[in-house]
């Protein structure tokens, strides 16, 4: 049950004290680690005779843009940046158990605030594809009894993104805490490389390939 809550690394002196959660500062650490990523990287680049580093970067690039435009399409391309940037922290998120530190997509606020950010992105998009007007007709589409169900669809779908991440990486990392106090010596190593590498790179794909496919319903 212990494992289930965030714990206060610090608390700020403000009022009657501002506790700040370790998913908080995790996510200060991820935020970081991308930014100086970011920054390092793109130092240098050459038009000719590119490096090796600038290679791989473009491969990486040319492939999550390509993964992203076949889901979004040509009308969806402006929504490509944030898509990549938004896979690339919550794969980094779930990773972060390898290195020592809990997981930030463990705290249901992350997620909460992820999902937030990505159904605004989602009715954004459909906005500025139809206009407002075009954007409220559709609720009624494709028949007017359907009225209700689009309208509760603005909460189910980051009801949605937001549990699915939360669920996967909270049962995730109670799973691996269990196997430490079990066998603390070499079990552990093949079930963290499961969990934390590939089921954190499957949530972050599903997270965002779901966030894709609602954009590209709203354009459309």
């Amino acid at each position: 049950m212990e494992e289930l809550n965030c714990k206060v690394v610090f608390t700020i002196p403000v009022g009657k004290g501002l506790p700040i959660y370790e998913s908080v500062v995790v996510t200060w650490i991820v935020m970081a680690v991308l930014v100086l990523l970011s920054i390092i990287l793109v130092r240098n680049l050459k038009v000719e005779n590119p490096g090796k580093k600038q290679l791989a970067l473009e491969a990486g690039y040319l492939f999550f843009r390509n993964f992203f435009h076949n889901l979004l399409g040509e009308r969806g391309a402006r929504y490509i940046p944030y898509m990549t940037m938004i896979v690339l922290f919550i794969g980094l998120s779930n990773i972060m158990g390898v290195f020592g530190f809990v997981p930030p997509t463990k705290d249901i606020g992350v997620t909460i605030g992820l999902a937030i950010m990505s159904i605004i992105l989602i009715e954004y998009s459909g906005i500025h594809q139809k206009g407002t007007k075009g954007w409220l007709k559709s609720f009624a589409e494709p028949i007017p009894i359907m009225l209700p169900i689009n309208i509760l669809e603005l909460g189910i779908r980051p009801l949605s993104l937001c549990m699915r991440l939360f669920g996967n990486v909270l049962g995730s990392y109670v799973v691996m805490k269990l196997i430490e106090i079990i066998c603390p010596i070499l079990l552990p190593i093949p079930f963290n490389l499961y969990f934390d590498f590939f089921d954190g790179f499957i949530q972050a794909y599903v997270f965002v390939f779901l966030t894709s496919l609602f954009i590209g319903e709203a354009i459309e």
